[in-house]
């Protein structure tokens, strides 16, 4: 069974992404084609990228950044829960993902973003870092409004037609995790042949 981590991508105080991430949590908790978890990044407190070499070389030098690559490195594939703070991702999340490369790699995305354009412009932002990244992502996204999802901005409420959107993502982020496992596993045979 695969194992898909559920990453709030907020680090901000009074965040309304822990709301949001609980709910695709509790989803996708009753789900029997995946196993999910809920990964926080602010329980890594990653300082601004402060690793001397690049992350694709995989030298680590701060216990922080080992124990957020083992974190990491457990799951098979992610669902990103992104707020959208200037038509853009939030910082932390950008920066959390920057500190790691091989961890990610031939491994798959969702997406689940939140704003008042529904967090579409972040998620657009993060499938390109995705795409660098060597992840492959899923079509289909959860775009949540601030003006009709959240009561006073702050209280979540989704509307119930949000359920159809977040099955077919984990239906397809369940699949496609599975068979990026097939790739990992031929990557790591390939090494061996050359």
């Amino acid at each position: 069974m695969v194992k898909i981590a559920i990453v709030l991508g907020s680090t901000r105080p009074g965040r309304i992404g822990q709301a949001v991430a609980q709910w695709v949590y509790d989803f996708a908790a009753k789900r029997t084609d995946a196993q999910f978890e809920l990964v926080d990044i602010a329980d890594y407190s990653l300082p601004l990228l402060d690793e001397p070499v690049p992350p694709s070389m995989g030298q680590y030098n701060n216990e922080h950044t080992k124990r957020w690559a083992a974190r990491i490195a457990e799951f098979d594939g992610y669902v990103f829960v992104t707020p959208e703070y200037n038509h853009s991702t939030s910082g932390a999340l950008k920066n959390a993902l920057d500190y790691l490369y091989a961890e990610w790699n031939n491994k798959a995305a969702g997406f689940v973003g939140y704003g008042s354009a529904g967090g579409t412009r972040a998620v657009e932002q993060l499938r390109l870092i995705m795409a660098e990244l060597q992840v492959a992502t899923v079509r289909t996204q959860v775009a949540l409004s601030l003006f009709t999802d959240f009561e006073n901005f702050s209280a979540f409420q989704p509307a119930a037609h949000h359920e159809q959107p977040l099955t077919t993502m984990l239906d397809q982020l369940a699949a496609w995790s599975q068979a990026m496992k097939l790739v990992r596993g031929r990557d790591h045979m390939d090494m061996y042949r050359s």
